[in-house]
């Protein structure tokens, strides 16, 4: 899959800054999915979009690859192609989570259009869309990245903060915005089960979550005992190798044993 396909068969989708930057950039894409698992109700809540290489390379190489003239086109194209590719796959009524780069979006109602348009031709519901802003990633202007927030959860769609504990702005994001979903950090979780520091703040987030309707994942849950502790802290919501790991163009399924 190439960047240059969307916008070549669709040119007037997005607002006129965005096409203008909107550079070519010759690089082949696929989506892994990874499920986010709901013990409670043992199925699968969401399962969130992951950019890969031509042969399976990581994010990381992916985005090293990226410029700020071909980063719209991108994060664009990274949406249409994980709708496009999960609805191929049969999502279900499992949500889509789809991670969004504030730093890409000019206008959240024109820079929304070509997503729309997709979800609509797939027969996708908004609200089973998803989208995650990353707490750790770098924003250039916080404020817009929240407008951004505010705008998707009011069109319906499911908003979320990823890697929270992370980041660019804390607790002082949920004090300008609250989110439906805040995904916990992976550092934050590893080895919870014998670190007292971490429990602690773990359990401080899922206080404040809890006072502001917001459910919480934990993300990056490798091993029985991060599962134990945090399950018995009350999260229901969970992501990481324990239950099942990414796989390219394909849904994978949770390891239920795993659950209890």
């Amino acid at each position: 899959m190439y960047l240059t396909r969307f916008f070549a068969d669709d040119p007037q989708h997005g607002c006129a800054n965005c096409r203008r930057d909107a550079g070519l950039l010759d690089l082949e894409l696929h989506m892994a999915f990874q499920p986010i698992v709901d013990v409670a109700r043992r199925e699968v809540f969401a399962y969130e979009a992951l950019v890969r290489g031509p042969d399976g390379q990581p994010a990381a190489w992916v985005l090293d690859r990226i410029t700020p003239e071909t980063l719209y086109r991108f994060d664009q194209t990274c949406r249409v192609l994980a709708i496009d590719t999960a609805s191929k796959l049969g999502l279900g009524d499992a949500r889509l989570s789809i991670n969004f780069i504030p730093n890409a979006v000019y206008e959240p109602a024109s820079c929304l259009r070509l997503t729309l348009a997709a979800a609509d031709r797939v027969g996708l519901p908004m609200d089973r869309l998803m989208f995650e802003l990353t707490e750790s990633e770098r924003i250039v202007d916080p404020q817009h990245a929240l407008s951004i927030l505010a705008y998707y959860h009011r069109r319906g769609f499911v908003t979320a903060v990823d890697d929270f504990g992370a980041g660019f702005a804390g607790l002082q994001l949920l004090v300008q915005f609250q989110p439906q979903i805040l995904k916990i950090d992976m550092e934050l979780v590893r080895g919870i089960d014998h670190h007292r520091p971490r429990q602690a703040v773990v359990s401080g987030t899922l206080a404040i979550a809890r006072e502001l309707g917001a459910q919480v994942v934990a993300e990056g849950v490798e091993t029985e005992g991060e599962y134990a502790w945090l399950r018995a802290a009350g999260v229901r919501l969970f992501q990481g190798y324990w239950f099942a790991r990414p796989q390219i163009e394909a849904l994978p399924q949770p390891d239920w044993a795993r659950v209890g």
